[in-house]
């Protein structure tokens, strides 16, 4: 399977949380989170479906929806047992599906496309990692074919 710019954007806005000090699963959590946000945006949030908030496919949870911030954005949140993971559209954003939905792309070289994104956030001051806007124009869209095409590479 390709690499393309929808992992590139979870695996770098997750490395961008982790490096800004969340734990490596909620990193991830919020690195699926924005890369749902940004094609649901890219499309106008057209066939964006609607749920209620703290409900999953249809069924609801007792979860308590709350907020956490990366730098200056906000992602909305939730608890599953004692994690808490980021929630767009109703549905969570769990280790299950980060791994499904990215890490499944890359084969047996996820970890190595890890690594390098973790490096590539380290080059940056924490004031670009902390702006929505910098860190979108300044890091993730420079590199995001460059980085599609050179994981794609990578995984086969």
């Amino acid at each position: 399977m390709n690499v393309g710019r929808f992992q590139v954007m979870a695996v770098l806005q997750a490395a961008r949380a982790r490096e800004l000090g969340f734990s490596e699963t909620r990193a991830k959590s919020w690195g699926l989170n924005r890369a749902i946000f940004y094609a649901a945006a890219k499309r106008g949030f057209k066939h964006a479906i609607r749920r209620p908030a703290g409900e999953r496919f249809g069924k609801k949870t007792d979860a308590k929806m709350g907020e956490a911030f990366v730098g200056n954005e906000m992602g909305y949140t939730a608890k599953k047992g004692k994690r808490t993971y980021f929630v767009i559209g109703g549905a969570l954003q769990t280790e299950a599906d980060f791994k499904r939905q990215i890490e499944s792309r890359f084969g047996n070289v996820f970890s190595c496309a890890w690594e390098e994104s973790l490096a590539i956030v380290r080059q940056y001051p924490k004031d670009v990692l902390s702006s929505q806007n910098r860190f979108f124009s300044e890091v993730y869209r420079p590199r995001r074919d460059e980085l599609a095409s050179k994981w794609t590479e990578m995984s086969k």
